[in-house]
């Protein structure tokens, strides 16, 4: 499993169409989830969809732009058609928070990833089963263990605002990429290991 995430925008929509592609051509996510709350990604998967297809380019319109293009096509148009249509639809693993305070839930190697746009608002119900807590909301990456967690930002998109979270055999690999897909860090992410209590004494 291999989940990318997207900072804020911050109405730089060349830096988040940039960062869709690289997530989507370069990385092969298999989940991306974009923590700001603008509704920017949604205007640019839309936009590239219907690039991909021509006219509207929702599911719901599928048989029309079936019936449009293939009705007298040649098995070489057809081919064409399939494969931007598989293009469009592969652009399904990309969404956003639905509003400010949501969440989005993923588990990584057993463990569970919170992500949020603010970390100020996560409560003691997301921080308590979490390892890993995602947020959208800082102008610079973050990666920061406290105690057995991990606090998470990919920054603003506008500079770098690009991490993936991979699930491995050893544990979860992060790594952050700057606006242009250049990778500038990578690290396992180990839990911090419980304390064993030892209790000495006479016995009897």
């Amino acid at each position: 499993m291999r989940l990318g995430i997207l900072g804020p925008a911050n109405d730089h929509e060349e830096a988040l169409e940039r960062a869709v592609g690289f997530l989507f051509r370069n990385v092969s996510v298999d989940r991306a989830v974009y923590l700001g709350v603008d509704h920017a990604l949604d205007t640019v998967v839309q936009q590239w969809a219907a690039r991909l297809v021509g006219g509207d380019p929702t599911e719901q319109a599928l048989w029309q732009r079936a019936a449009e293009r293939c009705g007298h096509a040649g098995a070489a148009e057809i081919d064409a058609f399939v494969t931007a249509e598989r293009e469009r639809r592969a652009l399904s693993v990309f969404e956003a928070l639905p509003a400010d305070g949501t969440r989005a839930i993923e588990l990584l190697n057993g463990r569970v990833v919170v992500m949020i746009h603010d970390k100020a608002d996560l409560d003691e119900e997301d921080i308590l089963p979490a390892s890993l807590l995602v947020f959208g909301k800082s102008s610079q990456p973050l990666v920061k263990q406290v105690g057995s967690r991990w606090f998470l930002s990919p920054g603003l998109l506008e500079h770098f605002g690009v991490m993936t979270l991979e699930d491995h055999e050893d544990g979860i690999h992060l790594a952050l990429f700057d606006s242009v897909g250049h990778e500038v860090r990578r690290e396992r992410l180990i839990a911090a290991r419980a304390a064993k209590l030892k209790v000495s004494g006479a016995s009897g």
